[in-house]
């Protein structure tokens, strides 16, 4: 009888011990570290450095005042990205992401990745950039607010599915434009939509450094600079879905031949202490587009 109970006993303890353990393993959304940590898991992987890669793509239309919207063209996006933990006295646990990201587009009708594009509202054949932005990163990310207040998660769950809605209004000073801003304008204007799907238990489970994330995102904005619009009335818009893949090589075939051809250092995501100050479309424009001298003569 003694040696059962002792037996009982032991396994009680075993059985104790071992949810304990698993509990810890559960990300807890009422503590700082919880709420970073699943923040985390839709943005990259828990293990610091380990290569994450996002794909997505969709369609690009233009709208102008008093006509129907037009299809311009097909988009296909990548990001590469890394994180890296970050302690903070104050704040405690955080993280920093660093990522490449790219933007091709491509003809609607051949699926061709467009190298000149006509433009439907000026009949003009102009020449393509696509986005190349490297680096794209991001300042540390903590569970815990400058107020020294534990962030609430702003997501939400449904049917076992856990959501994150994100929506970032631009507002700022056009790098292209001059330095009278204030009297004639020249400002960047955009909005940037963010949702991401993914399993609750899989964002929960600590065990897991990441999950299957699929994500939705839209973009409004002024015309391209390329589509040379010279200020016209109108709005840029495109509407994709992608999800976060296990390696880099699932990024279809298509698109890695157009990296290994054009975009090499693509294939990783810049170093997790990559200290450059962040590309946007304005600045890799001004950059491989020179002033025309002769512009207005």
């Amino acid at each position: 009888m003694l040696k059962n109970i002792l037996k009982a006993s032991v396994a009680f303890v075993a059985l104790c011990g071992f949810s304990f353990a698993a509990s810890a393993e559960k990300l807890d959304l009422n503590t700082a570290e919880g709420v970073a940590k699943v923040g985390r898991k839709f943005q990259c992987s828990l293990k610091d450095g380990k290569p994450v890669t996002y794909y997505w793509h969709g369609t690009a239309f233009g709208r102008t005042q008093g006509m129907a919207d037009k299809v311009l063209f097909n988009v296909e996006g990548m990001n590469i990205r890394a994180c890296t933990t970050v302690m903070d006295k104050d704040r405690g646990y955080g993280y920093r992401l660093v990522s490449r990201e790219l933007l091709l587009y491509r003809d609607p009708k051949t699926g061709e990745y467009l190298k000149t594009w006509d433009n439907p509202y000026t009949g003009q054949n102009v020449k393509v950039l696509h986005v190349a932005n490297d680096p794209v990163n991001s300042r540390p990310t903590f569970g815990v607010g400058r107020d020294g207040k534990v962030q609430k998660f702003t997501g939400t769950t449904l049917d076992g599915q856990m959501w994150l809605t994100s929506t970032i209004p631009l507002f700022y000073k056009n790098p292209l434009a001059g330095d009278y801003q204030k009297n004639i304008g020249g400002m960047y204007h955009a909005t940037e939509m963010f949702n991401f799907f993914a399993k609750e238990k899989d964002m929960l489970d600590g065990k897991k450094d990441q999950a299957d994330v699929q994500i939705a995102w839209q973009r409004m904005s002024d015309w391209l600079p390329w589509m040379e619009m010279s200020g016209r009335e109108g709005l840029f818009y495109v509407s994709t879905a992608g999800r976060m893949l296990q390696k880099f090589y699932d990024v279809p075939q298509a698109m890695r031949d157009e990296i290994a051809k054009n975009y090499p250092i693509y294939n990783a995501p810049p170093s997790v202490d990559d200290a450059r100050p962040n590309e946007t479309s304005w600045t890799y424009f001004k950059k491989m587009v020179p002033v025309e001298k002769n512009m207005g003569e």
